[in-house]
Protein backbone atom coordinates (compact mmCIF):
# COMPACT_ATOMS: atom_id res chain seq x y z
CA UNK A 1 0.00 0.00 0.00
CA UNK A 2 3.17 2.77 0.92
CA UNK A 3 3.90 2.55 -2.96
CA UNK A 4 0.58 2.11 -4.30
CA UNK A 5 -0.15 5.16 -2.42
CA UNK A 6 3.38 7.13 -3.81
CA UNK A 7 2.89 6.21 -6.75
CA UNK A 8 -0.62 7.73 -7.53
CA UNK A 9 0.96 10.37 -5.46
CA UNK A 10 2.74 11.04 -8.08
CA UNK A 11 0.81 10.40 -10.83
CA UNK A 12 -1.80 12.97 -10.07
CA UNK A 13 0.94 15.59 -9.29
CA UNK A 14 2.63 14.77 -12.65
CA UNK A 15 -1.00 15.51 -14.19
CA UNK A 16 -1.03 18.77 -11.95
CA UNK A 17 2.36 20.01 -13.01
CA UNK A 18 1.60 18.85 -17.18
CA UNK A 19 -2.00 20.98 -16.89
CA UNK A 20 0.29 24.44 -15.58
CA UNK A 21 2.59 23.62 -18.13
CA UNK A 22 0.43 23.88 -21.02
CA UNK A 23 -1.86 26.48 -19.50
CA UNK A 24 0.60 28.73 -18.31
CA UNK A 25 2.11 31.59 -20.22
CA UNK A 26 5.18 31.47 -21.73
CA UNK A 27 7.43 33.64 -24.28
CA UNK A 28 9.59 33.38 -27.47
CA UNK A 29 11.85 35.28 -28.94
CA UNK A 30 11.55 34.83 -32.74
CA UNK A 31 11.52 36.56 -36.05
CA UNK A 32 8.41 36.21 -38.09
CA UNK A 33 8.82 34.39 -41.74
CA UNK A 34 5.24 33.72 -42.55
CA UNK A 35 1.59 33.69 -41.94
CA UNK A 36 -1.42 31.84 -43.33
CA UNK A 37 -4.53 30.26 -43.06
CA UNK A 38 -5.20 26.27 -42.86
CA UNK A 39 -8.44 24.21 -43.22
CA UNK A 40 -7.71 21.85 -40.64
CA UNK A 41 -9.58 19.01 -39.52
CA UNK A 42 -9.86 17.69 -35.74
CA UNK A 43 -9.21 14.31 -34.98
CA UNK A 44 -7.54 12.63 -32.11
CA UNK A 45 -5.73 15.99 -31.63
CA UNK A 46 -9.05 18.10 -30.96
CA UNK A 47 -8.74 18.27 -27.04
CA UNK A 48 -5.98 20.93 -28.29
CA UNK A 49 -8.09 23.33 -30.38
CA UNK A 50 -10.01 25.84 -29.02
CA UNK A 51 -14.00 26.03 -28.85
CA UNK A 52 -14.93 26.10 -32.29
CA UNK A 53 -17.73 28.55 -31.27
CA UNK A 54 -15.11 31.13 -30.97
CA UNK A 55 -14.07 30.85 -34.44
CA UNK A 56 -15.60 31.24 -37.83
CA UNK A 57 -15.80 27.53 -38.20
CA UNK A 58 -19.27 26.07 -38.61
CA UNK A 59 -18.73 22.48 -37.20
CA UNK A 60 -16.07 20.47 -34.94
CA UNK A 61 -14.49 18.67 -37.34
CA UNK A 62 -12.84 21.16 -40.04
CA UNK A 63 -12.60 25.02 -39.58
CA UNK A 64 -10.04 27.94 -40.71
CA UNK A 65 -6.78 28.33 -38.35
CA UNK A 66 -4.12 31.38 -38.75
CA UNK A 67 -1.06 30.20 -38.39
CA UNK A 68 2.72 31.85 -37.73
CA UNK A 69 5.78 30.58 -39.28
CA UNK A 70 8.94 31.66 -37.17
CA UNK A 71 12.55 31.02 -36.49
CA UNK A 72 14.40 31.18 -32.99
CA UNK A 73 17.70 32.87 -32.63
CA UNK A 74 19.17 29.43 -33.15
CA UNK A 75 17.73 29.37 -36.56
CA UNK A 76 15.34 26.73 -35.60
CA UNK A 77 12.05 26.95 -36.80
CA UNK A 78 8.91 26.91 -34.57
CA UNK A 79 5.11 26.89 -35.57
CA UNK A 80 2.06 28.72 -33.38
CA UNK A 81 -1.43 28.81 -34.57
CA UNK A 82 -3.71 31.83 -33.71
CA UNK A 83 -6.56 30.93 -32.75
CA UNK A 84 -9.51 33.05 -30.33
CA UNK A 85 -10.08 30.63 -27.00
CA UNK A 86 -13.31 32.92 -25.93
CA UNK A 87 -14.96 32.30 -22.85
CA UNK A 88 -13.59 28.72 -22.34
CA UNK A 89 -10.35 26.82 -21.09
CA UNK A 90 -7.85 28.15 -20.57
CA UNK A 91 -9.43 31.35 -19.36
CA UNK A 92 -7.35 33.84 -21.47
CA UNK A 93 -10.80 35.62 -23.14
CA UNK A 94 -8.93 36.05 -26.25
CA UNK A 95 -11.25 37.50 -29.18
CA UNK A 96 -8.62 39.26 -31.20
CA UNK A 97 -6.82 36.36 -33.24
CA UNK A 98 -7.75 38.48 -36.52
CA UNK A 99 -6.17 41.87 -35.55
CA UNK A 100 -2.91 39.84 -33.91
CA UNK A 101 -2.39 38.53 -37.11
CA UNK A 102 -2.57 41.57 -38.81
CA UNK A 103 -0.33 42.80 -36.08
CA UNK A 104 1.99 39.38 -36.71
CA UNK A 105 1.93 39.82 -40.50
CA UNK A 106 3.08 43.47 -39.98
CA UNK A 107 6.26 41.65 -38.64
CA UNK A 108 7.58 39.86 -41.44
CA UNK A 109 11.24 39.86 -41.58
CA UNK A 110 14.11 38.06 -43.41
CA UNK A 111 16.99 36.07 -42.06
CA UNK A 112 19.46 38.92 -43.34
CA UNK A 113 17.20 42.27 -41.87
CA UNK A 114 15.65 40.37 -39.05
CA UNK A 115 13.37 41.95 -36.69
CA UNK A 116 12.82 40.34 -33.56
CA UNK A 117 9.65 40.11 -31.51
CA UNK A 118 8.68 38.03 -28.31
CA UNK A 119 5.37 35.87 -28.48
CA UNK A 120 3.39 35.47 -25.98
CA UNK A 121 1.42 31.58 -26.21
CA UNK A 122 0.26 29.13 -24.28
CA UNK A 123 0.61 24.84 -25.03
CA UNK A 124 3.15 22.32 -26.54
CA UNK A 125 4.39 21.84 -29.71
CA UNK A 126 4.18 18.14 -30.28
CA UNK A 127 4.66 16.78 -34.18
CA UNK A 128 2.99 13.46 -34.41
CA UNK A 129 -0.36 14.05 -33.33
CA UNK A 130 0.05 18.14 -34.81
CA UNK A 131 -0.45 19.94 -31.58
CA UNK A 132 0.55 23.73 -31.73
CA UNK A 133 0.78 26.56 -29.38
CA UNK A 134 -1.58 29.00 -29.33
CA UNK A 135 -0.84 32.68 -29.50
CA UNK A 136 -1.78 35.18 -27.10
CA UNK A 137 0.02 38.09 -27.77
CA UNK A 138 3.24 39.96 -29.05
CA UNK A 139 5.49 43.00 -28.64
CA UNK A 140 9.06 43.89 -29.73
CA UNK A 141 12.18 43.40 -28.54
CA UNK A 142 15.41 44.97 -29.17
CA UNK A 143 17.57 41.70 -30.44
CA UNK A 144 17.70 37.63 -30.20
CA UNK A 145 19.17 38.05 -26.75
CA UNK A 146 16.81 39.46 -24.84
CA UNK A 147 15.56 37.99 -21.52
CA UNK A 148 12.24 38.03 -20.27
CA UNK A 149 11.03 37.67 -16.94
CA UNK A 150 7.44 35.71 -16.56
CA UNK A 151 5.97 37.93 -13.72
CA UNK A 152 2.70 36.40 -13.80
CA UNK A 153 3.67 32.33 -13.86
CA UNK A 154 6.20 33.76 -10.99
CA UNK A 155 3.53 35.30 -9.24
CA UNK A 156 0.72 32.41 -9.85
CA UNK A 157 2.92 29.93 -8.92
CA UNK A 158 4.23 31.03 -5.92
CA UNK A 159 0.52 31.87 -4.61
CA UNK A 160 -0.36 28.28 -5.93
CA UNK A 161 2.47 26.81 -3.42
CA UNK A 162 1.44 29.39 -0.67
CA UNK A 163 -2.38 28.44 -1.12
CA UNK A 164 -1.42 24.32 -1.25
CA UNK A 165 0.74 24.88 1.51
CA UNK A 166 -1.92 26.30 3.67
CA UNK A 167 -4.81 23.88 2.72
CA UNK A 168 -2.09 20.87 3.57
CA UNK A 169 -1.38 22.10 6.88
CA UNK A 170 -5.23 22.45 7.73
CA UNK A 171 -6.04 19.06 6.38
CA UNK A 172 -3.23 17.70 8.49
CA UNK A 173 -4.69 19.39 11.63
CA UNK A 174 -8.15 19.04 10.61
CA UNK A 175 -7.19 15.01 10.14
CA UNK A 176 -5.30 14.72 13.34
CA UNK A 177 -8.05 16.59 15.24
CA UNK A 178 -11.10 14.86 13.91
CA UNK A 179 -10.10 11.84 12.08
CA UNK A 180 -7.00 10.28 13.27
CA UNK A 181 -8.66 9.78 17.02
CA UNK A 182 -12.05 8.19 15.12
CA UNK A 183 -9.86 5.55 13.60
CA UNK A 184 -7.97 4.37 16.54
CA UNK A 185 -11.00 3.94 18.44
CA UNK A 186 -12.58 2.08 15.44
CA UNK A 187 -9.07 -0.01 15.50
CA UNK A 188 -9.26 -0.40 19.35
CA UNK A 189 -12.89 -1.79 19.03
CA UNK A 190 -12.31 -4.04 16.17
CA UNK A 191 -8.90 -5.37 18.43
CA UNK A 192 -11.04 -5.86 21.11
CA UNK A 193 -13.95 -7.59 19.05
CA UNK A 194 -11.18 -9.81 17.44
CA UNK A 195 -9.77 -10.32 21.21
CA UNK A 196 -13.37 -11.80 22.01
CA UNK A 197 -14.00 -13.63 18.91
CA UNK A 198 -10.48 -15.21 20.17
CA UNK A 199 -11.37 -15.77 23.92
CA UNK A 200 -15.14 -17.66 22.53
CA UNK A 201 -13.02 -19.99 20.55
CA UNK A 202 -10.51 -20.66 22.98
CA UNK A 203 -13.39 -21.53 25.87
CA UNK A 204 -15.09 -23.63 22.72
CA UNK A 205 -11.83 -25.64 22.25
CA UNK A 206 -11.43 -26.41 25.65
CA UNK A 207 -15.42 -27.36 26.44
CA UNK A 208 -14.68 -29.51 23.06
CA UNK A 209 -11.73 -31.06 24.93
CA UNK A 210 -13.53 -32.38 27.74
CA UNK A 211 -15.63 -34.19 25.94
CA UNK A 212 -12.79 -36.43 23.94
Amino acid sequence: MYYIKWGLTLIIWALVAACLYYTLPRYDVVRITNTEVRRIEAGANSIFWANPGTSSATNDISRDIFFVDAFRPNNRPRVYRNEDTGWGWPPYFKLNSANLQAEIRDKISTRDNPSWVALRYYGWRFEPISIYPNVVGMRDVDGPDVQITNWFNIIFLTCFVLVFGALWIRWRRFRERRIDPVLERMGDDLDAAGDAIADKRRGLRRWLQRWN
